[in-house]
């Protein structure tokens, strides 16, 4: 098995602007957007700009950005969807439950007693998921 970065993973199409995506912020560095299978309403994305496959192979610097940026966006989904909590998930390598090999950090807000639904669910419907990411988008502005 190749630990290489593949340019061509999904995120990596997602940056270049040849997959769409229900963006919420970004910067020079950081891109946050909106899971299309996500585990409970407003589940966010946040990946770093530089290819990177995982938090094992990332430069220290672009680790030090995205969890920056993961926090602040954090806070917003937290907010947005008057969550209890968030739970931050982040998979290395098929063993850890990576999917998508470009480094990115899951936010997921979560409310007491309430699971997650699996991640392979299914797509959600991209009117929701656009109105999710603007409930996040306002967050921000306001935070």
């Amino acid at each position: 098995m190749s630990t290489a970065y593949d340019p061509d993973n999904i995120f990596a199409k997602i940056l270049r602007g040849e997959i769409p995506a229900h963006k919420v912020y970004e910067d020079d560095d950081t891109l946050a957007f909106m899971d299309v299978m996500p585990q409970a309403e407003g589940h966010t994305l946040v990946i770093p700009k530089t290819p990177s496959r995982g938090l094992l192979d990332a430069d220290p610097a672009v680790l030090a950005r995205l969890i920056a940026v993961a926090q602040r966006v954090g806070r917003a989904v937290k907010t947005a969807f008057e969550a209890d909590g968030l739970t931050v998930f982040q998979y290395n390598e098929p063993a850890g439950g990576q999917t998508v090999f470009h480094l990115h950090v899951h936010l997921v807000p979560r409310r007491e007693g309430v699971s997650l639904t699996r991640h392979e669910g299914g797509m959600a419907d991209n009117a929701v998921l656009a109105d999710h990411a603007e409930r996040i988008r306002k967050a921000l502005k306001e935070a």
